[in-house]
């Protein structure tokens, strides 16, 4: 029997901090209280005094590479990078090689994740112009989503056909999360800047290509759509004040039938930030300007916006440094998510139970996870303990994602996960990931 007694922790859980303890036996929580002796000899106790204890973070959007791509990323990899950021499960987009969008395609994801993952894994199932019938197929117990591209990705999943995407939303009952962006607009806005510019645009210029009208006229065709057919959806990555306005607070959570996400390189980075960091900060949707993000910030606080997570997209350097059309947009972030989210708490911004809320009991909320985004008894024991007052700073030595770089290279974080537990199991301790990869299948309570 694995038995873990945490001592003295700050345990965050549903809007509320107090000072307790927490067993684990096997892969559950078995007790929480104001005080639990240990009254079995086999008992490994950890003593998180000044530290808080939080549910491990629900990443509910990232690309892990894996099949086709996996010079930039593996499953393996970067859910071991995940662990050490404190996020304990993950759901991962279909625009790999091949794109996952027959259902054996999907499953052959999940036999990979099942062997290699050290987080726990949820993988979409990807929409296309023309596999309406596989999108049916999908089981809603134990696949979390239909993810649609309503702007340019990767191979054959741009779905532009109007009568296919009404169909798709009138056809399935299951959680459609869409990426936002009109392609017409963006192919005619790059035109302009090549006319100047040639192939070498300055990446400064980014956002004014994949501009705020880009994203408000596609995320905003979405919310018609699933007003008019009563579809279940979520948008990604909302990068604009503009697309706000399509969001409500004035329901609760469970009741909301769109919902939106926000993603820490928008609340972390704005335009300014491309002089610096050039490339590396390239994204789609684009980061936008200051305003952006302060009204983002202001979304995610009032409850129009519902989840943050991070849209983890790793590519080496060398293909960053290629010229801006040819330049992949997207970047690595899981690792450093959760601290990110710690420092805006130093800064006053935010609340530990907010974060909380939005990295954790929302997206559990949203997917309707099963047993996993709370600290409850009877619950996976998927746990996190945070140092707020353990100061470290991003270096290549201590970056863990295969395309070795960060964002956040050179920042100094006041905040630093010294556990990580998954399923009950210690799978990072002192700095170190151990060779436990105890990830399980995410299944969804519908």
């Amino acid at each position: 029997m694995n038995r873990i007694l945490i001592k003295n922790a700050k345990i965050v859980n549903e809007g509320a901090i107090f000072e307790g303890d927490l067993l684990i036996e096997d892969r559950f929580i078995k007790e929480i209280a104001e005080s639990i002796s240990a009254k079995f000899s086999d008992v490994k106790i950890i003593d998180a005094e000044g530290s808080f204890l939080i549910p491990g973070a629900i990443d509910d959007q990232v690309h892990f590479r894996e099949p086709g791509l996996t010079h930039k990323g593996t499953i393996e990899t970067e859910s071991r990078a995940a662990v050490a950021g404190g996020i304990t499960s993950f759901i991962e987009q279909p625009n790999t090689v091949p794109n996952a969008v027959t259902q054996e395609l999907l499953e052959d994801k999940y036999q990979r994740a099942s062997e290699t993952s050290y987080a726990n894994y949820g993988f979409m199932m990807g929409g296309t112009n023309d596999n309406l019938e596989e999108l049916l197929k999908t089981n809603p117990k134990n696949v979390p989503g239909i993810k649609l591209f309503l702007g340019s990705s990767t191979g054959n999943m741009l779905v532009d056909d109007e009568a296919v995407l009404e169909k798709i939303f009138s056809s399935t009952s299951m959680l459609i999360a869409a990426h936002c962006e009109d392609e017409a607009t963006i192919r005619q806005n790059l035109e302009k800047y090549k006319e100047e510019y040639g192939d070498d645009i300055p990446v400064k210029f980014h956002p004014l290509i994949r501009s705020t009208e880009a994203c408000y006229i596609s995320s905003s065709r979405a919310v018609e759509l699933a007003k008019k057919t009563g579809a279940r959806l979520h948008v990604f990555h909302v990068s604009t004040a503009k697309e706000l306005e399509l969001f409500t607070n004035k329901i609760p959570l469970e009741e909301k039938k769109i919902t939106a996400e926000v993603c820490i390189h928008h609340l972390w980075f704005s335009d300014a930030d491309y002089e610096k960091k050039g490339a590396l900060i390239k994204w789609n949707p684009a980061v936008k300007t200051a305003e952006d993000r302060q009204a983002l910030w202001d979304a995610l606080l009032d409850d129009r916006i519902d989840v943050v997570a991070t849209d983890h997209a790793p590519h080496t350097l060398d293909e960053k440094k290629n010229p801006y059309t040819s330049s992949p947009s997207g970047g690595p972030l899981v690792q450093h998510a959760v601290v990110a989210m710690f420092e805006a708490y130093h800064q006053k911004k935010i609340s530990v139970e907010k974060i909380v809320e939005k990295m954790a009991h929302n997206p559990a909320k949203l997917f309707r996870v099963e047993k996993r985004g709370f600290i409850r008894e009877g619950y996976y024991a998927d746990l996190v303990i945070v140092n707020p007052g353990l100061p470290w700073n991003v270096k290549k030595e201590n970056i863990l994602y295969k395309c070795g770089w960060s964002p956040f290279e050179g920042v100094n974080f006041k905040s630093r996960i010294t556990h990580t537990f998954v399923n009950g199991n210690l799978v990072y301790n002192n700095f170190k990931v151990k060779d436990i990869r105890c990830g399980e299948r995410l299944l969804f309570d519908r």
